[in-house]
């Protein structure tokens, strides 16, 4: 049988192009010249442009700036989904956000909807965190900085504003309180710990780092006292009545707490902006070539952003209503209290993105900015959400106060403590950050073991201890 003709030219360009290549390759090990590696690297490349023309018009242009508008808008449309989605590596949990909420529609297996949507919020807050990102690109370092902060804590204000909604006022004050322990321990702590490892030693804004941690002493406060009151009340009052006065305390504190927070921005932004400024000074001058072209590349549009922005806080308002649903199945099925959910697991979930971006920018040596994510973050669920949640229970009908247990707030001020010692000289190192982390380990595993049920009686027992003595 005659063999075609085309068939045999092909086969024939075939095995010489193979063949050149693989004399090619044994040359280069022989004469001692290119790498194999950068050889084989080079055909990759040559391969990749080849698929890239898929993407390009006629002229050699990429299909996302074609001058034709049905070409372009779809082209550019893919091209920034794809960037989008590839922003982060733990954006391929996305596809546990429609499979969550499906399961949540369907009154499926409470354990199997909240392991779902406990997944399904990881990746949504990534992109919550991008988007944000992308916006405060436009607005400087500083306003940009302090949007991620904000827009970071979306996540679990989203989720405690659906628990205050629900009445579970438990889960509400242990997450703003894991939120707090997880940003200065654990994310500071692996900050401090790659950044280390990396870099013998480590500098940092000591001036602004003294500031936030004189109001996140400020904030540890306004807990304590709340938490003593409670105690020094005794049992010479009802409960109602305790209650009564603790609210009226609570409700006065968050206001002078957002007024403090209000005047740390017009500090922030206005005033001493030129100490913030200070901050962002040597690392902007230290951006030239490869990494200046990075920074100043963005992917999204402000609009676009915004509309990123508003689909994702939606999809995270729903993954967080079914989150919350099926937390007592969870506590039953599971025996893990709403304390240790509330304090370790949704945090995780909340601070995954803040927590990624804050150990990269350390490994790259940027401290003041890991410093910024870490400590900023923690000062505004200190002085901004969870005040602010008290006023929205306030307004709600729901009795959300400042007054936490005992032992929470004594973990609290301690967990303070320890990071003002270690950020007060402006340096840090690895075995700051295992320090950091070693004693978040331990508050997990003492949450781990702390019943729900010494939550109505703590500050009783404490009180009645007291007057025995």
């Amino acid at each position: 049988m005659t063999e075609n003709p085309a068939a045999t030219k092909m086969r024939a360009n075939f095995r010489r192009h193979a063949s050149g290549k693989i004399q090619q390759i044994r040359n280069t090990a022989e004469n001692g010249g290119e790498s194999l590696a950068a050889t084989v690297n080079h055909h990759v490349d040559e391969h990749s442009a080849l698929l890239n023309r898929t993407f390009q018009n006629s002229d050699g242009q990429p299909l996302y700036t074609d001058d034709r508008t049905w070409v372009r808008w779809p082209a550019s449309f893919g091209y920034t989904s794809w960037q989008t989605l590839t922003s982060n590596p733990v954006n391929f949990l996305l596809v546990f956000v429609p499979v969550g909420i499906a399961f949540g529609a369907t009154h499926g297996n409470p354990t199997v909807v909240f392991v779902l949507n406990f997944l399904a919020i990881i990746p949504l807050a990534s992109l919550l965190s991008f988007a944000t990102e992308e916006i405060s690109v436009k607005l400087g370092q500083t306003l940009g900085g302090l949007m991620n902060a904000t827009f970071g804590n979306a996540v679990e204000l989203i989720v405690s504003i659906v628990a205050l909604k629900n009445g579970e006022i438990r889960i509400v004050q242990a997450s703003m309180l894991g939120s707090i322990l997880s940003n200065i321990l654990l994310v500071l702590g692996c900050c401090f710990f790659a950044g280390g490892i990396k870099h013998k030693e480590q500098h940092f804004n000591s001036t602004v780092a003294s500031t936030m941690s004189s109001l996140m002493a400020v904030s540890t406060a306004s807990l304590i006292i709340p938490a003593t009151l409670y105690a020094a009340m005794g049992p010479s009052k009802t409960h109602d009545k305790k209650t009564h006065n603790i609210l009226i305390l609570s409700h006065g504190t968050s206001i002078i707490l957002l007024i403090l927070y209000a005047l740390y921005l017009f500090f922030q932004l206005k005033t001493h902006a030129h100490l913030f400024d200070e901050e962002s000074e040597p690392e902007a001058s230290g951006e030239d070539g490869a990494d200046g072209e990075q920074a100043e590349r963005h992917v999204l549009s402000p609009p676009a952003a915004g509309v990123a922005l508003v689909i994702v806080t939606i999809a995270v308002a729903v993954c967080a209503e079914y989150l919350v649903d099926s937390i007592d199945s969870i506590v039953e099925s599971a025996h893990i209290s709403r304390t240790f959910i509330g304090l370790i697991l949704l945090p995780i979930v909340g601070n995954a993105a803040e927590h990624v971006t804050a150990v990269v920018v350390a490994t790259k040596n940027k401290m003041d900015l890991a410093i910024g994510v870490a400590i900023g973050s923690s000062m505004q669920i200190a002085l901004l959400v969870t005040p602010f949640l008290v006023i929205l229970g306030w307004i709600m009908g729901e009795k959300m106060s400042l007054q936490f247990e005992i032992f929470e707030t004594v973990v609290f001020f301690l967990a303070v403590l320890v990071t003002n010692y270690l950020i007060s000289d402006g340096k840090s190192n690895y075995l700051e950050g295992a320090m950091l982390i070693g004693m978040y380990i331990i508050i997990a595993l003492a949450f781990y073991v702390y019943p729900d049920e010494n939550t109505a009686e703590g500050a009783s027992t404490l009180w009645s201890t007291m007057s025995q003595r």
